[in-house]
């Protein structure tokens, strides 16, 4: 028998489990230490079990969730409010179960959306509207993330004080969207039918690390390298393009899932609609294997990442107009050629019987602690945003956001009087499809974090998935020594501990969804 099939009073009396597909939204949420040892119990059944590689099943679908009017753009701290609709914002959808015979044996719908994050209330609204549409799918199955582009719609009321009149209200934008993405989610649950995956592994230039580090230690994202303080790089660059395959029974390509470390950051001042380098790739893509090609574009583990060269910046802009292309049409010339290159390599090597291993846990994450010093530092922020707005509230929007920021560094700090050891919760989850592995985090996670994962996992191929959740930056010791804007206390509320904490939990899960059957 399935582990993942039995329903909690099965079990243990009492315990809600989250990992199968056949639970409510109510019972998706639980202490770690109680789901870990749930799971290896789990896992070791299911290592034992002669049918962990089952038939695929695989469903597709694509929804425009670009805004109807103008909204309000996130990604700044001032507030932009978007002039018209450069390309469309969509989301992919894509829906596996595996069966042996007529036995569901797990499940998993992963949703890819042309957006900064995805605040976890959005989540939950999401997965309260499938479940009316689809009874039968656990709302914890589903995971859903964004590309980090800076010119999508805002998702956090409060996040801007907006004019009365000439643009959408946050609310009627998130309702919008969720109606959107919970139609396409239960349009490729209910049209899954037998498939094939394989995965595959090619290498493009996308990201820079965009941290500049100076001879006094100090660091500074898109600091100047062209001085003579400069002494180097911070962090590594990953430029691996990691790409999953789907195919229908038929043979016919109907989705790919690619995993880039960078987000999509080219465009992000403008006052626009705008998927970034994504929109390109989709295009090409769908022109070179068919325009219902369902994509899911996937940020790595990229905190510390952007587009865009730190320094050889004109040898760059001239070999990109010599081929005749602007920045997004030149980065996606690249992730495009890499994803071509690997379909050639693997597009015979299709399994339409794989293990698919899908688990799900909160897991508890130490907080960054917030000094007496830094303490004072957002106090005095949060102040002299507070008499900007006073002095000229009609030009507060800058100043609005920074009093937020400096506010909620204020705030944690009063609360480590009452619990001097804050913890953090992040839905994780990590997703075996054959001998690849999915693993997901909330955060703009720096790439060493990444690394870390993808060096010590079992699994031939990982995939890093940032920014399936609410975002917020995860600074590496290196980045906090050096300082500066996403490494600094405002913009974290997990530090290099919590992400040490984050790599290990991952790998952890990682070795128990692989581990050997007996």
């Amino acid at each position: 028998m399935n582990p993942f099939l039995l329903k909690p009073p099965e079990l243990f009396t009492g315990l809600k489990m989250e990992g199968s597909p056949y639970l409510t939204s109510r019972s998706f949420f639980m202490r770690t230490h109680i789901f870990s040892a749930f799971f290896s119990i789990a896992i070791s059944l299911l290592a034992a079990s002669p049918s962990v590689a089952a038939q695929l099943f695989v469903g597709t679908a694509t929804a425009d969730i670009t805004p109807e009017g103008p909204v309000a753009l996130r990604g700044q701290f001032h507030l932009r409010i978007s002039k018209s609709v450069e390309t469309p914002l969509s989301a992919g959808v894509v829906a596996l179960e595996s069966r042996n015979g007529d036995q569901s044996l797990d499940a998993a719908v992963m949703v890819a959306c042309d957006l900064i994050a995805i605040p976890d209330d959005v989540r939950q609204m999401v997965r309260e509207e499938v479940a009316k549409r689809v009874p039968a799918l656990a709302p914890a199955k589903i995971f859903l993330s964004g590309t980090h582009t800076h010119t999508a719609p805002a998702m956090d009321p409060g996040s801007f004080v907006l004019p009365e009149q000439g643009v959408l209200p946050i609310e009627q934008y998130r309702a919008f969207l969720v109606e959107r993405l919970s139609d396409a989610i239960a349009k490729a649950w209910n049209s899954r039918a037998p498939g094939s995956v394989t995965w595959g592994l090619g290498h493009a230039v996308v990201a820079y690390n965009r941290r500049a580090v100076y001879a006094d230690g100090s660091a500074r994202m898109y600091g100047a390298t062209d001085v003579p303080e400069f002494r180097g790089i911070e962090g590594y660059e990953n430029h691996s393009v990691n790409t999953l395959f789907f195919w229908n029974a038929e043979g016919s390509l109907v989705a790919v899932a690619i995993n880039v470390a960078c987000p999509s950051q080219v465009v992000e001042g403008r006052s626009t609609i705008n998927a970034d380098y994504w929109y390109p790739v989709y295009t090409a893509l769908r022109e070179r294997y068919g325009q219902d090609l369902c994509i899911l574009g996937w940020c790595g583990a990229a905190g510390d990442q952007a587009p865009r060269p730190m320094f050889r910046k004109a040898a760059e802009a001239r070999m990109a107009k010599l081929r005749g292309l602007d920045a997004l049409a030149e980065l996606a010339r690249r992730v495009v050629q890499a994803v071509a290159d690997t379909y050639e390599a693997v597009k015979d090597d299709r399994h339409s019987e794989v293990p698919l291993l899908h688990h799900v846990e909160t897991i508890r994450l130490p907080m960054r602690l917030v000094t007496e010093a830094e303490y004072k530092e957002a106090k005095a922020g949060q102040q002299s945003a507070a008499d900007a707005i006073a002095k000229d509230p009609k030009a507060a929007d800058r100043s609005h956001t920074a009093m937020r920021w400096h506010g909620r560094t204020v705030e944690r700090f009063e609360a480590q009087k009452d619990d001097p050891n804050p913890v953090h919760e992040m839905e994780l989850h990590v997703l075996r499809i054959g001998d690849a592995v999915i693993c997901t985090n909330q955060f703009e996670l720096f790439t060493d974090y990444g690394i870390q994962m993808k060096a010590r996992s079992k699994a031939l191929q990982t995939f890093v998935v940032q920014l399936a959740g609410a975002g917020t930056y995860l600074p590496t010791g290196r980045a906090v020594r050096g300082g500066s804007y996403s490494a600094i206390v405002q913009s974290n509320r997990v530090g290099p501990e919590g992400g040490q904490v984050l790599v290990d939990k991952t790998v952890e899960a990682i070795d128990a969804i692989f581990a050997p059957r007996e």
